[in-house]
C-alpha cells in the first residue's frame, strides 16, 4: 500500500534526522512492562510475607527483561524472513525488514539476550533448585520458538497462550519461590492479572496486524476468528485482571487494599473503546502503548494493597 510505504519512509528519515538508535526500536520499550510487571508484584509479595530477598529479585528482573528482548529481537528476524513483516504493516518499523539492521546483527543480538538469561538464572537455580531450572529452559526456548521453527507458537494460534501463562503465573510464581523458596495459591492466583493484561497487549498487537498476518499465514487468534473476535479477547483481558485481585482476597481472606488494582477497569474504557473503533496503525498503536503502562500502573496498585496490607 503506498501510504503505509510513504508513512515508513517519513519514519525513517525522521530516525536518520533525529539521529535516534535503531536499537531503540529493535527492543520495542513498550512491550518491556509485561517483563517488568510480574516480577515487581512478585516481590512484592515475598516482601509483604516477610521473604524477600534482593539479590533474587535483581537476577530474575534482569532474566525477565533480557528473554523478553531476546524474544522481541527473534520476532524482529523471523517475522522478516517469513514474510509477516512487510512495508505495509501498520505497526512500528521493524529493523530488519527496514534494513535498519542486517539480518545476522539482529539474531545475533537476539541470541546474546537469551545467553545472559540464561547467566541471570545460573544463580537462581543454585537458590531454588530444579523448578527454576525448568522454568528458564521452557521460558527461553518459548521466547526462541515464538517465531522460529517450522511451526512456530505465534503462527499457530498459540501465542495468547503462551503470554498468559509465562507472563502470568509463572513469572510471579518464579519471583516469589526464588525469593520465598516456597509457593502458594494466592501467587498463582495474582499471576493471572499480569498474564491477561500482556495477553490483551497482545490481542491489540494482532488486530492491527491482522491482514499482514494473514497473507503470510500467521494464523494467529485474529486472524483465525476475526476481528470482533480479537476486540472482544481484549475486554475478555482487561475486565478479567480487573476481577483478579478479588479472587486474591477470597483465597487469603485478607489483604482486602489489593482491590485498588481493580480501578484499571475504570482506567482503561476509553482504551477498550478506542480498540472498538480505531481499528488503524497510529490507533491502535496508541492502544497498545495505554495498555502497557496500565499493566505497571497495575502491578504498583496491587504491590502497594499486598504490602501495606501486610503490616
Amino acid at each position: 500500500m503506498p501510504l503505509c510505504k510513504n508513512a515508513n519512509l517519513i519514519f525513517l528519515n525522521f530516525l536518520r534526522d533525529h539521529n535516534m538508535n535503531p536499537w531503540i526500536l529493535a527492543i520495542r520499550p513498550k512491550t518491556l512492562p509485561a517483563a517488568i510487571a510480574p516480577v515487581f508484584i512478585g516481590t512484592a509479595m515475598a516482601f509483604g510475607d516477610g521473604l524477600f530477598h534482593g539479590p533474587s529479585a535483581v537476577m530474575a528482573l534482569l532474566a525477565a527483561l533480557c528473554i523478553q528482548i531476546g524474544t522481541n529481537l527473534a520476532n524482529d528476524y523471523f517475522d522478516f524472513k517469513k514474510g509477516a513483516d512487510t512495508a505495509e504493516r501498520k505497526g512500528p518499523v521493524r529493523v530488519t525488514q527496514a534494513g535498519l539492521i542486517k539480518p545476522g546483527v539482529v539474531i545475533t543480538a537476539a541470541i546474546v539476550f537469551f545467553a545472559l538469561a540464561a547467566l541471570s538464572s545460573i544463580y537462581l537455580i543454585h537458590r531454588a533448585g530444579f523448578c527454576i531450572l525448568i522454568i528458564a529452559i521452557a521460558s527461553i526456548v518459548s521466547g526462541i520458538f515464538y517465531t522460529a521453527g517450522p511451526r512456530p507458537l505465534g503462527y499457530l494460534g498459540l501465542g495468547d497462550v503462551f503470554v498468559l501463562i509465562f507472563f502470568g503465573p509463572v513469572a510471579v510464581g518464579g519471583t516469589y519461590y526464588t525469593q520465598a523458596l516456597e509457593i502458594n495459591w494466592a501467587v498463582i492466583a495474582a499471576g493471572l492479572a499480569p498474564g491477561f493484561l500482556s495477553m490483551a497487549i497482545l490481542a491489540v498487537n494482532n488486530l492491527r496486524d491482522i491482514d499482514t498476518d494473514r497473507r503470510a499465514g500467521k494464523l494467529t487468534l485474529a486472524v483465525r476468528f476475526g476481528r470482533s473476535f480479537a476486540m472482544s479477547e481484549y475486554l475478555f483481558c482487561i475486565m478479567a485482571a480487573a476481577l483478579v485481585p478479588f479472587a486474591v482476597v477470597l483465597i487469603t481472606g485478607d489483604h482486602q487494599g489489593i482491590a485498588i488494582a481493580s480501578l484499571v477497569g475504570f482506567c482503561a474504557i476509553p482504551y477498550v473503546k478506542a480498540a472498538f473503533t480505531h481499528l488503524d496503525g497510529a490507533g491502535l498503536n496508541k492502544v497498545l502503548a495505554q495498555t502497557g503502562r496500565l499493566l505497571l500502573i497495575y502491578s504498583v496498585l496491587f504491590s502497594l494493597g499486598w504490602v501495606l496490607c501486610s503490616r
